[in-house]
């Protein structure tokens, strides 16, 4: 039987498995200094004035929400061409969800949808880099800043890209990242926020440790002694361990390798797949240099579901990203209607997502592209 192709998988490699083996030795299992030293790798990465590890990249939606201030009564605009988690996490503040279109081209939140829908209730502007494509964060900065609302960059496919030669992290005010074994790197779970605004990042730190104020100075009975901590906030347990961030060092120093090996991927599927008949291939806009995440194609015609039900049927597991976010009953049930963004939902309706990732070898890839064009042949 032919061997199956996944859609997304981790590389690890015997320098990884040292280092947790490490961790697991040392004093440290959770909170510790493995865990202060892979935010400051981070946040160079992302270079940002400092980053909050988490336990997942919803874990991280949801601190920058909070840090953000979000709360019932406000209104979060995000792309419905996302994760369910970049509105879920809002909804579960109490905020409204206001769903955006995107581009045509990217699957990006359209700066235009977004202008035609920001208002005083606006909190907050979620931007999702689609694919590892960044979003046009120029575009949206001064939208937010009309309506006295913050922009959270989802980019949770994207760290190691850059948009005018600028990293991934510096550009919004929030950033969140996810470290999910498919992602462009992985501490098994986790995820992280950064941001240049030390409030915000104290607002984060606190929210993901259950909201807990240890600085007398900022509590409200300092003199109960040493032992006193406060809650002034509501916060969860989103902490990242020492073990996973050990992980997540050493997947750091592979980062650019990993850049690299992904480039590498999907030059060859445009390579490969160029000229196809029916097919379209993502877009790449000249400012961006993205660490790419997936490989998105559009089958025209109406052919998506053969072609996705063919591939499978060959052991290439191909993915759709992403089903519009207020096509979920959940959504639906608030009252949300199909036909709510038209531009995601044509994108959705021919989207399927190839597989691509650093260690997908040229082997495998050429039965991928193979398969592709012998189905749209």
């Amino acid at each position: 039987m032919t061997n199956s192709i996944p859609y997304g998988h981790q590389s690890i490699d015997e320098s990884d498995i040292e280092a947790v083996a490490a961790a697991l030795r040392g004093d440290w299992l959770t909170t510790g200094p493995t865990v202060a030293e892979f935010e400051r790798q981070i946040a160079a990465v992302a270079g940002s004035q400092g980053a909050v590890a988490v336990t997942s990249g919803t874990a991280a939606l949801h601190t920058a929400y909070a840090a953000a201030g979000v709360s019932s009564g406000d209104q979060v605009i995000v792309p419905a061409l996302t994760f369910a988690a970049t509105a879920s996490t809002a909804s579960l503040l109490g905020a409204e969800i206001v769903f955006a279109d995107v581009e045509e081209d990217t699957g990006n939140i359209d700066p235009d949808a977004v202008t035609a829908l920001a208002t005083e209730r606006t909190a907050a502007v979620a931007a999702v880099d689609f694919a590892g494509h960044p979003a046009e964060i120029d575009a949206l900065l001064p939208i937010a800043r009309s309506v006295g609302a913050l922009l959270v960059e989802d980019a949770a496919h994207s760290i190691g890209s850059t948009y005018h030669g600028r990293p991934v992290g510096s550009l919004a005010d929030l950033t969140t990242y996810s470290f999910f074994p498919t992602k462009n790197l992985t501490t098994t779970e986790g995820g992280a926020v950064v941001s240049d605004d030390a409030a915000l990042l104290g607002a984060a730190r606190a929210f993901r440790s259950h909201g807990l104020v240890r600085d007398p100075e900022l509590q409200r009975n300092p003199d109960e002694g040493a032992w006193h901590q406060e809650i002034h906030r509501l916060g969860l347990n989103y902490r990242l361990p020492d073990v996973l961030c050990a992980l997540g060092l050493s997947q750091l120093r592979r980062l650019e390798e990993f850049k690299a090996s992904r480039s590498r991927v999907f030059d060859r599927y445009v390579e490969g797949l160029g000229g196809v008949e029916g097919l379209r291939l993502p877009t790449k806009r000249e400012h961006v240099d993205p660490m790419w995440h997936l490989f998105p194609i559009r089958v025209q015609d109406g052919r998506r579901r053969e072609v996705f039900d063919r591939l499978r049927a060959q052991g290439i597991l191909v993915q759709v990203n992403y089903i519009p976010v207020y096509w979920h009953p959940y959504y639906e049930d608030l009252g949300y209607r199909r036909g709510l963004c038209p531009v995601a939902e044509r994108y959705y309706s021919e989207e399927i997502s190839l597989p691509m990732y650093a260690n997908l070898s040229a082997a495998d890839q050429d039965r991928v592209i193979d398969a592709v064009r012998s189905i749209l042949a």
